[in-house]
């Protein structure tokens, strides 16, 4: 365990969204349906592999998180895990583990060289089975966990918070810790990529911050009573108790999570060529400028604009743009900082309530998602009064992390 924070090496690969189960809050939920979707089959093992390649030869990063849609039901994921394992690239599963409940299956990725699964546990009984749509599903996915366990291949939870869930979160936290997990991350209901702007989360199905808090609190008292890592992820700070403030990951502390993306390389692995299933890949690219217009008497102009061309690198020279970057010696710290509040405001359309200016945590906080904030307002934000912090690691230097 250490309390140390360095920016994140972990990058992403999405296989592609072929899936064997229907979460009804998935990420990529028309394209796991729509099967003429470019990014609904699986690209082949080659161009899987390429992908990694880049990831470790020109982004530097020494982890992966492989996913689909299901990974474990790419037909060639043996071959893959290997791969990356022996290019220095270390394979996380992100899966639901229905598939592993074959025990025979666990040991042929413990022999290929899976570093660890992310396994989502959205709900227990018939709960889980009325979110992923699986009769017998929780049952399966129960006997995968034991079987991680029995086998020794370390394992961690992924949890989102839907409104179905959160009266479970006792007893997730009990098998968390009767199964072993290493990890749990609890991941507020957001609706990114294919749930963005459709309008199908309402108060049926999203809980509000109010009846989160106290059973979210009680959880996290739990797991860390045990020694189990627990982080939440894009929940407005304000909604923490102070003792666990150190627990939560806006944008602009996902960096420095381990176990989170890279933004450099996930600004290319995220792009379509890279997602599909083509034979076609992009040039690597750097991380995306965000309202660094200048730097060092070095211009960057529209680069840093966004929804320009010329941000998304299709109108500039990108060795050149690189070279501008080297020039300006723009400190990584702030680049990723500067890419977060990109994601937070550009991309994910997060907002401020009135009570959030005066705030002393506004400048590392990302305030409430404008989806949330549409069905239940922002009165719930309550200003930290103090003195006005400006660092992103704060509160997350002093949670202990597991090192790898």
């Amino acid at each position: 365990m250490s309390r140390e924070k360095a920016l994140t090496k972990r990058g992403v690969l999405w296989l592609g969204q072929t899936c064997n189960l229907r979460c009804f809050f998935c990420y990529f939920v028309d394209k796991i349906a729509d099967k003429h979707h470019p990014e609904h089959p699986f690209m082949d093992l080659e161009k899987a592999k390429r992908i990694c390649r880049a990831l470790r030869t020109v982004y530097g990063n020494t982890s992966v998180d492989i996913q689909g849609g299901e990974p474990t039901i790419y037909p060639q994921i043996f071959e893959l895990v290997g791969y990356c394992a022996s290019i220095g690239l270390k394979p996380t599963l992100i899966t639901n583990a229905i598939v592993l409940s074959n025990i025979s299956l666990c040991e042929q990725f413990l022999c290929a060289g899976v570093h660890d699964f992310l396994v989502s546990v959205h709900g227990l009984g018939d709960v889980y089975e009325k979110v992923v749509g699986l009769p017998g599903g929780s049952e399966k996915q129960m006997r995968a966990l034991y079987n991680l366990q029995t086998l020794g291949i370390p394992f961690r939870l992924n949890c989102t918070l839907t409104k179905e869930v959160v009266h479970e979160l006792e007893d997730i936290v009990t098998l968390a810790k009767e199964t072993g997990a290493r990890v749990v991350n609890f991941i507020a209901f957001n609706p990114f990529a294919d749930q963005q702007d459709k309008n199908v989360r309402n108060s049926e199905n999203v809980p509000s911050y109010h009846t989160i808090k106290a059973k979210l609190t009680s959880a996290i008292d739990q797991l860390e009573w045990c020694g189990i890592e627990t982080n939440v992820r894009y929940l407005p700070l304000c909604i923490a108790e102070e003792r666990h403030r150190k627990n939560f990951y806006n944008f602009q502390q996902l960096s420095y999570d381990p176990r989170e993306w890279d933004f450099n390389s996930w600004t290319w692995t995220t792009r379509l060529n890279q997602r599909s299933s083509t034979p076609e890949l992009d040039e690597p690219i750097p991380i995306l400028l965000y309202d660094i217009y200048e730097y060092n008497d070095i211009a960057f102009g529209d680069t840093a604009r966004h929804g320009t061309k010329a941000h998304y690198m299709r109108e500039i020279d990108v060795r050149e743009h690189l070279l501008k970057l080297f020039s300006a010696d723009i400190s990584k710290d702030l680049l990723y900082r500067q890419n977060a509040r990109l994601r937070a405001e550009k991309h994910c359309k997060y907002e401020y309530n009135q009570t959030c200016h005066t705030c002393s945590l506004r400048l590392i906080c990302d305030g409430f998602h404008n989806d949330y904030a549409s069905i239940f307002g922002t009165s719930e934000a309550c200003a930290i009064l103090g003195e006005l912090i400006d660092d992103p690691t704060y509160f997350i230097q002093h949670q202990e992390k597991i090192v790898e």
